[in-house]
Formats: structure tokens, C-alpha cells, sequence
């Protein structure tokens, strides 16, 4: 495992603290799961988490209502 010297702002780190104590973790690992979100390809889990998050949000067909009929499509040969 590597490791890394990372210099912060005497505010920054006291908010990095005050988080990894609310997250009952050590800074060390509060830190590199932050580097982990950051560098991480693909949706985010907050992303993923707000996926149907707003049950009143109309579906596909109410959003259509009103454009009519789709012309044809041409096809790909």
C-alpha cells in the first residue's frame, strides 16, 4: 500500500476530521475513501442513490404526450 503526504489548510483539515469522526473512521482511511470517490470511473453511489428519488416525476410516455407520432427512422445498412 502506498503512502502519501498530503498538505491541507489548518481549515481544511479540521473539517477533514470533524467528517472522519462523524464517520467513526480514521482520518487515514476518511482521506483515501475520499481519493477513491474521486478517481473512481462510473456514476458516483450519490448518483446512483438519487435514481428514482422523485416518484412524482412523470415516465416517459407523459413527457411524450403531445409530440405526436415519431416519423420513420432510416435504417443503418
Amino acid at each position: 500500500m502506498a503512502h502519501v503526504t498530503v498538505y491541507l489548510s489548518n481549515e481544511v483539515e479540521r473539517k477533514a476530521r470533524k467528517a472522519a469522526k462523524a464517520a467513526k473512521i480514521s482520518m487515514s482511511k476518511w482521506v483515501a475513501g475520499q481519493v477513491e470517490k474521486a478517481v473512481e470511473t462510473g456514476w458516483s453511489p450519490e448518483f446512483l442513490a438519487a435514481a428514482g428519488s422523485m416518484p412524482d416525476f412523470p415516465d416517459v410516455e407523459e413527457l411524450r404526450k403531445g409530440y405526436g407520432e415519431d416519423v420513420p427512422r432510416e435504417t443503418f445498412d
